[in-house]
C-alpha cells in the first residue's frame, strides 16, 4: 500500500476504464478527421489514426492539434466534429459502464475513499457522458483538462484533484486507467498505485512500459487492491474487575 497510509483518493479514467464505450471513441476521432479530409482508406487516414491511437488518454483537442501541425483552425474544427460525432454516436448506441465499474466505484466509496473520475473529454462532452450514464453523484468530483491546466500525460489533473479534496501526501493517490497516457500521468503525480486495466487502449506490455505499479482484468479489480485487506479491529472497551 502506499508509503504514507491508505489510499484515500482514487483516480479513475472514464472511456476504456470505467465506461465501455464500444469503439464509439475511435469511430468518432475517423469521422472527425474525415470531415477535415483525411479520407478512409487512405494511406494518410491510417497514419493518422495510428497516431489518435498513440494519444488515446490525452485531450482532445492536444490529439488534434498534433494531427493538424499546430494549425488551431483545423484542429478547432475537428475537434468540434468530434463531440458532435460523439453525441450522435452515443445517441445510436448508448453508452454502458465496463461489467462491475459502479459496484467497484460503490464499494471504494463506502470504505472512505475518494473519488474522482478524470478524462481527456471536454468539459461539453464530460457532462454527456455523465447525464447519459446517471454519475453525476457516483463519484466525489469529476475532471478534464479543461479544469486542471495541461492533461495527461502531465500529472496536472490528478494533482488538482488532490489539492481540491485535500489530502495530505500524494503517496495516499491510487490512479487506474487503460492508456500509457493514464499510466504516464499517475507515475508523474508520485500517486503509490498506477493501476492499468486491459478493457480499453492499451495492453499489457505498453501498460508496464509505460510504469504500471499492476496490471488488471478490469476496474472490478481495483477495489481490493487498494482496500485494507484485514483491517485493524476497533479496540475493546475497558471493562473494570470487582474485587
Amino acid at each position: 500500500m502506499s508509503g504514507a497510509g491508505r489510499t484515500t483518493v482514487a483516480c479513475l479514467d472514464l472511456a476504456g476504464t470505467t465506461v465501455a464505450d464500444g469503439g464509439i471513441v475511435e469511430t468518432a476521432f475517423a469521422e472527425a478527421i474525415a470531415s477535415l479530409g483525411i479520407v478512409s482508406g487512405t494511406g494518410a487516414h491510417k497514419r493518422a489514426m495510428a497516431r489518435v491511437a498513440d494519444g488515446r488518454g490525452r485531450s482532445k483537442i492536444e490529439i488534434f492539434r498534433t494531427l493538424f501541425a499546430e494549425d488551431e483552425a483545423r484542429a478547432q474544427a475537428a475537434n468540434l466534429s468530434f463531440e458532435r460525432s460523439y453525441d450522435q454516436l452515443v445517441d445510436r448506441r448508448g453508452l454502458a459502464p465496463v461489467p462491475g465499474a459502479e459496484t467497484a466505484l460503490q464499494r471504494l466509496a463506502d470504505a472512505g475513499i475518494k473519488v474522482c473520475l478524470l478524462t481527456g473529454f471536454s468539459r461539453r462532452t464530460l457532462g454527456r457522458v455523465l447525464d447519459t450514464l446517471g454519475w453525476w453523484n457516483l463519484a466525489d468530483m469529476a475532471l478534464c483538462p479543461e479544469d486542471g491546466g495541461r492533461g495527461r500525460p502531465w500529472p496536472d489533473l490528478i494533482l488538482s484533484a488532490a489539492l481540491r479534496l485535500g489530502i495530505d501526501d500524494v503517496r495516499d493517490i491510487a490512479v487506474c486507467g487503460d492508456t500509457e497516457n493514464d499510466i504516464l500521468a499517475g507515475r508523474r503525480s508520485g500517486a503509490s498505485i498506477v493501476a492499468g486495466v486491459l478493457t480499453g487502449a492499451h495492453d499489457a506490455p505498453r501498460l508496464t512500459a509505460a510504469g504500471a505499479t499492476h496490471i488488471l482484468p478490469s476496474i472490478t479489480d481495483f477495489p481490493p487492491l487498494v482496500l485494507p485487506q484485514n483491517p485493524t479491529p476497533p479496540p475493546k472497551p475497558l471493562t473494570t474487575t470487582t474485587p
